[in-house]
């Protein structure tokens, strides 16, 4: 079997030993080795088949890791990885030990920032660039950033600060979906060849130092030129939104072509100014199946390489199966009788299980893009003026809405229903996507009422409910598959179980196992494995109640209360961090039921928004100056 051009290739140095006409080879064995391992592991595939000539190219023209490369959101960078001494153990690609499906500064230098959430990077880069010039060091700076991406809100806040600095900076728009204006053609290729040959833009600053000399005239001649320049650009690139924002633009090009993206990279990676080079990649570049469902092939499981067909593991769910589908389910039909219901997401209507709603009421639903604070403030809006708009979002992305949250729909006290899908761990996508911190963040906001289900029945009833609820925002967390999935005997959970099930009740949990040794208060799904547990238990003689609490705020601390009073043993179990979480809100409430000979008491602000006023007074007002505090410790004493 010949030797692969990919087999001598250990790091970006050995990459430019290749000559430029091997590399359109050298893109095809890396095409192979990312589909056949993906095939394996599952994976963003589309994303990253892709970028590869693009890649190949960044690292034969720059110099990383001492040249600065920060890729978006990562998921387009399995090249990247492959050429930085990886490709080795891209076999263990998102495998527990391996290396992670995003870039992650802790397991390489060639990634200079873990990543996983859009918009970021120009930001993070300029940042960089700026450093960099403080200690008047030489390095480039790159930003890889897709269509997609430049529509948050916070990459467009970074080009109009970098445009200002007018830092020494490169950002790739890597446009694999549809191009933010097509280009004309033959004109388009002609001028862009124009504009980033050194000979031109030598040319242009010598002319440009030499006219600016010149009395009275030299000035008018430089902007008479410029505006030349941005006119013949106008008419024939779509590039003046970032001219305007103070980068020069080039392209598009096609960034599929190794050639023309060395060629250009080479000519402008000198410029001492922000550049802004745009090129058109094709989504699943090289794989026909990807290619034709570039969608399908995103963020896909294991699948037949041949034939394209994901392989179905003992692990997933079937169709009918999982909260996600069982929401997407319960909006529609709840949709056909109430025609104020709208629904929005941030460019996931397939992942969040809105498809079905976009299809049957198109005029209802929003895809925002990837825009997750505009989708709240948005649903703001919408239920200022009477209608209930309904977020679905994951976890982890709600974590991009926090003022959002606070201001436009608590502080209003809106009635917003967010459905908050892969909450808890995810599994093989990692810490920038796991959805483990929302009952904490949620939590300490007044007005917003938090709840989770154990089952996708109890989703239904809980969604029903919201939709009802005319007071104020509500939120429902439930985790990605079914409610079932990680625990062994559904059947011994279900006959475990009690067999009522009371209704849906602001702030009222339900007790699903008497019990008489320990009380295990649970939120959400936890609950089954709660109750698979005390299975465990009763064999070792244990008899534990098992609370399914429903309700992280309001809780139901009599209820709880009341348990633990009996059993003398409380355990709470959640999917989320510990600090400020579900755990933590038991322990603050049930301190005040707590009827010993300690004496117990929490001094803080109120559940409220606080009004406006002068500190001093208003520290007294709700109890936290020296006087109050005071008090409160003396009317509690005895």
């Amino acid at each position: 079997m010949a030797e692969r051009l990919l087999d001598s290739i250990n790091s970006p140095l050995d990459l430019k030993k290749l000559s430029v006409d091997k590399l359109p080879i050298l893109a095809q064995e890396i095409r192979e080795v990312i589909i056949n391992n993906v095939a394996s592991s599952g994976g963003h595939l589309a994303s990253s088949l892709g970028a590869v000539e693009l890649i190949i190219g960044i690292h034969y023209c720059l110099n990383a890791p001492e040249d600065i490369i920060i890729w978006d959101v990562g998921h387009q960078a399995y090249a990247h990885k492959i050429l930085t001494g990886r490709k080795d153990r891209f076999n263990t690609l998102r495998k527990a030990g391996g290396i992670s499906g995003f870039p992650n500064k802790y397991e390489s230098e060639y990634d200079v920032f873990t990543t996983g959430h859009g918009s970021t990077s120009i930001s993070t880069a300029l940042g960089m660039a700026a450093a960099r010039d403080i200690e008047h060091k030489n390095y480039k700076v790159v930003a890889v950033i897709g269509d997609a991406s430049l529509g948050g809100g916070m990459a467009l806040e970074a080009l109009n600060h970098a445009g200002h600095l007018h830092k020494n900076m490169l950002v790739i728009l890597n446009d694999n979906e549809m191009s933010i204006s097509k280009s004309v053609g033959a004109l388009s290729k002609y001028l862009n060849r124009i504009i980033t040959a050194p000979a031109y833009n030598r040319i242009r600053k010598d002319i440009e130092g030499l006219l600016s000399k010149v009395p009275r005239f030299g000035f008018s001649v430089i902007r008479s030129a410029r505006r030349l320049e941005e006119g013949l650009k106008n008419l024939l690139v779509p590039g003046m939104l970032f001219e305007e924002l103070g980068f020069r633009y080039f392209g598009p090009i096609d960034g599929n072509d190794v050639t023309t993206v060395i060629d250009t990279m080479k000519n402008i990676v000198n410029l001492d100014e922000p550049i802004l080079l745009h090129v058109v990649t094709k989504k699943g570049k090289g794989y026909s199946f990807a290619e034709k469902g570039p969608e399908k092939f995103h963020g896909i499981s294991s699948f037949n390489v041949n034939t394209g067909e994901k392989i179905a593991l003992a692990k997933d769910i079937t169709p009918e199966e999982g909260f996600t589908k069982a929401f997407g389910n319960k909006i529609v039909e709840i949709a056909k009788e109430n025609k104020r219901i709208v629904a929005i997401t941030a460019a996931m209507p397939e992942g969040t299980g809105l498809d079905k709603f976009a299809n049957l009421f198109p005029n209802r639903f929003f895809d925002v893009g990837m825009a997750e604070q505009h989708a709240v403030g948005f649903a703001a809006g919408l239920a200022r003026a009477g209608f209930k708009p309904v977020v679905a979002i994951y976890s982890t992305f709600l974590q991009r809405s926090y003022d959002q949250l606070f201001h436009d729909v608590c502080l209003q006290n809106l009635n917003v229903v967010l459905m908050l899908d892969r909450a808890g761990l995810v599994g093989e996508d990692g810490p920038t996507h796991h959805g483990t911190f929302d009952m904490s963040y949620i939590r300490h906001l007044p007005n917003i009422v938090s709840m989770a289900p154990r089952n996708e029945e109890e989703l239904n009833n809980m969604f029903s409910w919201a939709v009802s609820y005319d007071k104020g925002p509500v939120a429902i967390r439930y985790p990605r598959g079914a409610s079932y999935k990680y625990c062994s005997s559904k059947s011994a959970i279900t006959a475990l179980a009690d067999e009522s099930r009371t209704p849906i009740t602001l702030g009222k949990g339900e007790l699903l196992k008497k019990g008489k040794d320990a009380t295990i208060v649970n939120i959400g799904y936890m609950s089954n494995i709660a109750l698979e547990a005390a299975s465990f238990l009763m064999d070792e003689g244990i008899n534990c109640e098992v609370i399914n609490a429903r309700f992280i705020k309001p809780m139901d601390i009599e209820l709880i209360a009341q348990s633990v009073f009996k059993t003398g043993r409380l355990f709470t179990i959640e999917e989320g961090v510990l600090e400020g979480g579900f755990g933590s809100g038991v322990l603050e409430l049930i301190i005040d039921k707590i009827k010993k000979d300690i004496i117990i008491k929490n001094i803080a602000l109120p559940d409220k928004f606080i009004e406006h006023g002068d500190r001093a007074l208003l520290l007294d007002k709700y109890g936290l100056s020296s006087k109050k505090i005071a008090e409160t410790i003396k009317n509690n004493y005895a």
